[in-house]
């Protein structure tokens, strides 16, 4: 099988997982957990697609809904196994996120050939399906966690379009993108690894604007 495409299954099963733990931690239905999965695993991937101007991946390959309905049901069925399903959910989200900036990026590099567009891609396709599963079930967002997030995503994106343009064996870039952007985001989990926070100063009064 092409790597990109193994990446991109696994970025959908494991996206598709945290989404089935979103229904499950608002005790839905298991149609719930069907469309928390189905959202969750292709929504990163349907906008990237959209902005590229590409047949949407899904639509062109149906197999991917079947990965998310399969997916969706495991969790259905074994998600009250787990003992902390949102630890559980940050986890596999760090794992989607990490497969996932390699998938777009590698899509936005072979369809503008464009380095800025490769990182753009990236961050977008692993991000999108996260946001959109937070609101949809009323959580704080990942992306609002102290926690390094994004970075991890940019930085996978970046080791793969660099791998690409040094002329790196596919698999290879691809598989050091990802363990770049699982370390970084592992370990923002595991230390709480964080930027520093914007510090306003106090507004001056107009008086005392010269």
């Amino acid at each position: 099988m092409n790597p990109i495409l193994l990446f991109d299954y696994a970025g959908v099963a494991v996206f598709a997982a945290t989404g089935a733990l979103a229904a499950s931690r608002k005790q839905l239905d298991v149609i719930g957990f069907l469309f928390f999965a189905s959202v969750t695993g292709l929504g990163g991937g349907t906008v990237r697609d959209l902005l590229l101007d590409l047949p949407v991946f899904w639509v062109a390959d149906p197999a991917y809904l079947v990965v998310c309905t399969v997916v969706a049901v495991v969790v259905y069925f074994s998600a009250h196994l787990v003992e902390s399903r949102y630890k559980l959910l940050l986890w596999l989200d760090a794992v989607g996120l990490s497969a996932y900036c390699v998938i777009g990026a590698a899509k936005g590099l072979a369809a503008t050939g464009s380095p800025a567009v490769a990182l753009v891609t990236g961050m977008m396709t692993c991000t999108v399906g996260g946001i959109m599963r937070d609101l949809l079930a009323g959580e704080p967002s990942v992306l609002l966690r102290p926690e390094i997030y994004i970075t991890a995503a940019l930085t996978g994106s970046a080791v793969y379009t660099a791998a690409d343009f040094s002329g790196a064996p596919t698999m290879a870039g691809a598989l050091i993108a990802f363990l770049a952007a699982f370390l970084v985001r592992g370990g923002a989990l595991k230390f709480g690894w964080t930027f520093p926070r914007y510090k306003p100063r106090p507004g001056r009064r107009p008086e005392d604007i010269v």
